[in-house]
């Protein structure tokens, strides 16, 4: 037997090393099993007695639509059919980095490719540290080299016309990608991208920290009507407008975030380390309240939540508050390309605030959310003047108070509600529609294949989309970065990370064929 739990895998290694033995690790995706990725492994297991290798599980391949092609188990059991293998395990987390403080090998290798210890990804340099932390030593194979990626996409997958992704999308997605590529080619999608890169954007947004606590079900209570869970584990990570932050910085070297913590149990040092570099935060504190949190609980077995708790005050910021955010606001608004809003209608977001943001109306982009915890009452019907807008299908048909009408219709509506230049609805698995003011409508369909958690989505797309068409770029353009940057965003457990740049890429390219 060779596959092993990862868990069960450290005990067995350090047995071993316990034993004189030297460990070799080698780690990643391994899509497809290929001679580069045989001579690799046969290298590798020279440098040692032990040649373990870990596996990047399925959800958290972020190679494109239709990837992996082969499942984590198919891919496990081929390394595992290689005699120079040892041990082989899927890894949990979506890089290496805790692999390698669990296992401690002594020799942590990868291919000559990655001898400059630089990868797009920054992913590399974060596990050379690792590997640092826990003593071990990092090495290099110089043999024959592929690309699984490539060998995949000119072998299996063609085009987008052969079986491979006719199975992964339906007719009107095909015929849309088709449309789409005759008038967009990757590379214009890519320059357009890198341009974000030098824009100044100014992001004004409610604070949130997301607790997701895994519990498995016990049983019912025999002296209460409810349910008995056992806590398995935690997560936290930065929600609200850190998270389109985060988004952002993967795009954008200059962005300026303005929030409000709360003065008691602020979590300030969590959040500040947990936002990327580019991230430039400036906080405000509301007295006699918390930070935000919201606390969800997740069913072990299904993944569902299972019910949340919000630590919030989502009263409006005091006047003495409200001013000193007024003044800041407007000392610097100028000097920004883009201004985002990201309003979860938790008390930050002001009448007043949204008058003077108003002024800038042209470089404008708002997301006003509706959620448990506003209730229904945060309407993007309390702003007037914006460039562009996104909401969710319910959001829109709140807004106009319209339950049954077409989706065009909802649009349309909302045209005399609010005065903007764009707006998009998002529809979830249908894609979403774009409007102008002059009432020209585009759809545009979903591309996600793989739905893990929604929260966030919206935001991410938000994220892509409103700097897109602070650009200039077309509508349709726009749109089509904004739902490739949702379909990558509901593969991830709810803002555990961002979507990153060479995530979005990579999937272009692949719907695009390049």
């Amino acid at each position: 037997m060779k596959i092993f739990d990862i868990e069960e895998l450290s005990k067995l290694i350090a047995a071993l090393r316990a034993e004189g033995k030297r460990i070799v690790h080698c780690h990643g995706c391994f899509d497809l099993m290929h001679p580069g990725h045989i001579k690799h492994f046969e290298a590798a297991k020279k440098m040692g007695d032990c040649l373990v290798i870990t596996l990047t599980p399925d959800c958290y391949v972020d190679k494109g639509p239709g990837r992996p092609v082969f499942n984590q188990t198919i891919r496990a059991d081929c390394i595992a059919a290689l005699t120079c293998v040892d041990y082989v395990a899927i890894n949990k987390w979506p890089t290496a980095e805790n692999t390698l403080r669990l296992l401690r090998p002594d020799f942590y290798v990868k291919g000559q490719e990655f001898e400059s210890l630089q990868d797009k990804t920054g992913k590399l340099q974060k596990e050379y540290e690792v590997v640092q932390e826990v003593g071990a030593e990092m090495r290099f194979t110089h043999e024959i080299v592929f690309s699984s990626s490539e060998l995949l996409t000119k072998h299996l997958i063609p085009s987008r016309k052969s079986a491979n992704l006719n199975a992964i999308y339906p007719d009107n997605v095909i015929d849309f990608l088709n449309q789409f590529s005759a008038e967009f080619k990757f590379t214009d999608i890519s320059k357009s991208i890198d341009a974000i890169k030098h824009m100044k954007i100014l992001l004004l947004g409610d604070c949130i920290i997301d607790e997701y606590v895994v519990c498995e079900t016990m049983g019912k209570s025999p002296k209460a009507q409810l349910l008995v869970n056992k806590y398995i584990s935690q997560e936290t990570y930065n929600g609200g407008v850190m998270a389109i932050a985060n988004h952002l910085a993967g795009i954008c070297d200059n962005v300026h975030m303005i929030t409000a913590l709360g003065a008691e149990n602020s979590m300030q040092d969590f959040i500040v380390n947990n936002l990327k570099h580019a991230v430039r935060p400036k906080f405000f504190y509301r007295k006699h309240s918390p930070t935000i949190v919201k606390r969800r609980y997740i069913n072990n077995y299904q993944r569902n939540k299972v019910f949340e708790i919000n630590y919030i005050d989502d009263t409006y910021i005091d006047s003495a508050l409200n001013g000193e955010i007024i003044k800041y606001i407007m000392d610097i608004i100028s000097e920004y390309d883009l201004i985002m809003v990201s309003d979860f209608g938790h008390g930050l977001i002001t009448r007043e605030i949204i008058a003077e943001v108003e002024q800038f109306s042209a470089k404008v982009a708002v997301n006003a959310q509706v959620n448990g915890a506003n209730a229904g009452y945060n309407l993007i019907t309390k702003y007037n003047r914006i460039n562009f807008i996104c909401l969710d299908e319910f959001e829109a048909r709140l807004a106009v108070q319209d339950k049954f009408s077409a989706i065009e219709d909802i649009a349309r509506q909302l045209i005399a509600e609010v005065s903007f230049n764009h707006l998009v609805i998002t529809q979830g698995g249908r894609g979403l529609i774009y409007i102008n003011r002059r009432g020209e409508i585009t759809k545009v369909p979903a591309f996600a294949t793989n739905v893990v958690d929604i929260v966030g989505a919206g935001d991410a797309l938000f994220t892509y989309a409103a700097a897109c068409f602070a650009l200039g770029m077309p509508a349709i353009a726009a749109s089509f970065i904004g739902n490739v940057v949702g379909a990558l965003a509901v593969e991830i457990v709810g803002n555990k990370k961002p979507v990153e740049k060479h995530e979005v890429l990579e999937f272009i390219k692949a719907l695009l064929n390049g």
